[in-house]
Parts: structure tokens; C-alpha cells; sequence
């Protein structure tokens, strides 16, 4: 497959499906991986890498789910097209900075990536769309066993799957699930939730995992422990926490509708007026309005809006797709116009939000939102 055929077509769990659909957008599992009798990719000169590449990268090639994928080594791979990788979650950042050496495999769906040399020799990772952990274990376990079956694995009886870092010593598995919670953070809820979840042992992270801001009310929850546990046990505490964690954002939803129905369309009319009709936007604005597009579109608060259409928008608009759609590099400046020129265009079949239920407004003895003296 080639790199403008992956692009064209839209990732299965792109398609705003799955359970919860909408606060979960993705479940995602990768599992660490390292050959034995080599040095992790971090610690090898770069012909070790090239060498590891031309032994692996045929096998997995071979694997059944990669037939007419998309594989491609780095060192003939531009900077906005590995940033692309990076913004549909295909690849990591660090893997997308290194070159001579570095490949990576995505199986036609889009829903199944292998990358070669990245701290690992390889990250295998299965995307799923909503809560689907169980799917995308399987999915990553089922290549992980027919690639084992070809190539001497780093194992441990002791200690498992060995890795370039000790946390990932053991299943070498991190399953992670991102959320949309736009109601816990315009109720300040959000703090004490990220407190919970990282006192029972999780990681609360930001759009594109370690380091990162959790722009466009997107957070990724994740398990941070890999020895001593069984796969099935991680997926099943991570489950049981992302189940709690819905519940708090439903509710949150609700007492919103309830409690303060004018801010709550206020907020979702804003965004829609200046995404509709703004001729600059940074990304981080974007992100920001759209999630709370997204938030009207699933509480009704916007009639027949494709959830689909807002999660691809916000790939869409993110910087490298916006120079690799505009078939050169942009400045900042012109990124921000172009933004601006797709949501709009992309928007235009929207109807407007709709108003505020006489049913819904506040009683008279409630004290209003207005700083008005």
C-alpha cells in the first residue's frame, strides 16, 4: 500500500464507533518487544540497526494481517509524512525522529502498526475503537505469537520479556484508553478524577501519550506496572477504572443539562460560531472548540451532527496533515488559515446549535450566571 492510499482512507476506530463511543474514542494496547543476541536499538551503532531491520522487517511483512499494508523504512520518509504517522497514533514521537535503521508495518485497517527499532526492536500495537481493550490485546497477542514463532524473543523465566526499560520489564504491555471528558472539566472536576486514577497505580497522560498536554479535553489512562501481573489482569483493572470514570463524565453530562443549561449552550454556541466563521485558528483553539462541539453533538444539544465528522476534523487540522494536504511546508501563520479554511468548509452543512428549553432555564430563585451588577 502506499503512503497517499493509507491516508485517503480513514482508520477503522476513526469511525467514532464502538462502547461508550462517546466519552471513550480508543482502546490501545503495545507490547514490547526485543531480539535476543542484540543490543537494544537505544544502545547500537547504526549498522546493528540496519542489520536487526533487514532480518525482521520480512517477517513482519509475512504476518497474515499486513498483507497489502503499508510498510516503509524511515530513512526514505519525509518529516511531515512521519509527523503524520504521528498524528493518526500509528507511530511513536521518538520513532518518528530517528532515521537509517527504523521501519514501520500498518496493516490496511490501520488498526494494527509494528514498529522496528524503536526503544524496543519492535512495538506492536493494536488500536480499537471505544472500550474495546479485550480486541485489541488479542489482536496485538495474535502477532506477537506468529512473530515469536520466527525470531529468538529476549525472554526471561524470571522475569519475562526483557526491554530496553525496566518498567516495561515482563509483559512488556501498556494498554491505554483515551477519553473525551469535556463536563468533568467545566465542572473543576477533573483534578480529584486524575488524583483517583493515579493512586490505584494508572497513568493519566496527554494527546500523544508521555509528556504531553491533554489538549481538547483528551486523556489518556493507562497502566504503568508490567511485571508480576498478568495481561488479562491489567485489562481488567484498566476496565474496571475506565467504567468509573464514564460514569463520572455521563453524570457530570447530566447535572450540567440540569443545573446550568445556559453556560452549557453558551459554551457549545461559541464554539460553533467561531469554528464556523473564524478565519484563524491554532491548534490548540481548535482542539479546544471542537471537543466541545463534540460534547453538543452527543448530548443533542446540536440536531444531527455525525460524531464521525468532528473526530476526523480533528485529525484533519493537525499540522502535518495540513502541509502534507497542501502539498508543501507551511508557516504557523498559514497553518492557522488553512485550519481555519477546512473547519469551516467541513462545517458549513452544520446546523447551528440549538437554543436554550424554556423547560431547562433556571428558576427565578437560582442565582444567576450574569456579572452584570
Amino acid at each position: 500500500m502506499r503512503f497517499t492510499t493509507l491516508i485517503k482512507h480513514p482508520a477503522d476506530w476513526m469511525k467514532g464507533s464502538g462502547l461508550h463511543s462517546d466519552v471513550v474514542m480508543t482502546s490501545r494496547v503495545r507490547l514490547a518487544r526485543n531480539l535476543r543476541g542484540y543490543s537494544f536499538p537505544g544502545y547500537s551503532a547504526e549498522r546493528q540497526r540496519v542489520e536487526l531491520l533487514e532480518l525482521a522487517r520480512p517477517c513482519v511483512e509475512s504476518l497474515p494481517e499486513m498483507a497489502d499494508g503499508y510498510s516503509e523504512e524511515y530513512a526514505g520518509l519525509s518529516k511531515i509524512r512521519k509527523q503524520v504517522l504521528v498524528e493518526r497514533h500509528l507511530v511513536s514521537r521518538e520513532h518518528a525522529a530517528r532515521s537509517a535503521g527504523c521501519a514501520v508495518v500498518v496493516d490496511r485497517k490501520q488498526s494494527l502498526s509494528i514498529m522496528i527499532n524503536e526503544e524496543d526492536h519492535f512495538r506492536i500495537q493494536g488500536i480499537r475503537a471505544g472500550l474495546n481493550l479485550r480486541s485489541a490485546y488479542a489482536l496485538v497477542d495474535k502477532a506477537d505469537t506468529a512473530l515469536e514463532s520466527m525470531l529468538p524473543y529476549a525472554y526471561d523465566d524470571r522475569l519475562g520479556y526483557l526491554t530496553a526499560c525496566p518498567t516495561n520489564l515482563g509483559t512488556g504491555m501498556r494498554a491505554s484508553v483515551m477519553l473525551h471528558l469535556p463536563a468533568l472539566v467545566l465542572s473543576d472536576q477533573i483534578n480529584p478524577v486524575i488524583k483517583a486514577v493515579g493512586k490505584i497505580g494508572l497513568a493519566v497522560r496527554g494527546l500523544y501519550g508521555e509528556g504531553t498536554e491533554a489538549l481538547g479535553n483528551l486523556f489518556q489512562i493507562s497502566n504503568q506496572h508490567t511485571l508480576g501481573e498478568k495481561e488479562g489482569e491489567i485489562i481488567a483493572q484498566i476496565e474496571k477504572v475506565i467504567e468509573r470514570v464514564v460514569s463520572s463524565e455521563v453524570n457530570a453530562r447530566q447535572k450540567l443539562l440540569e443545573d446550568n443549561p445556559t453556560m452549557l449552550h453558551d459554551q457549545v454556541g461559541r464554539a460553533f460560531a467561531i469554528l464556523r466563521y473564524a478565519h484563524v485558528l491554532t491548534s490548540k483553539e481548535a482542539l479546544n472548540l471542537l471537543s466541545l462541539l463534540r460534547l453538543g453533538a452527543d448530548m443533542d444539544l446540536i440536531p444531527n451532527c455525525d460524531r464521525s465528522l468532528l473526530d476526523m476534523l480533528l485529525l484533519e487540522i493537525q499540522p502535518a496533515h495540513l502541509q502534507l494536504s497542501a502539498e508543501r511546508e507551511l508557516s504557523p501563520e498559514e497553518r492557522d488559515a488553512r485550519r481555519a479554511e477546512i473547519t469551516r468548509a467541513r462545517l458549513q452543512s452544520l446546523a447551528g446549535p440549538s437554543n436554550v428549553s424554556t423547560i431547562n432555564q433556571p428558576s427565578e430563585d437560582k442565582p444567576s450566571d450574569s456579572n452584570d451588577e
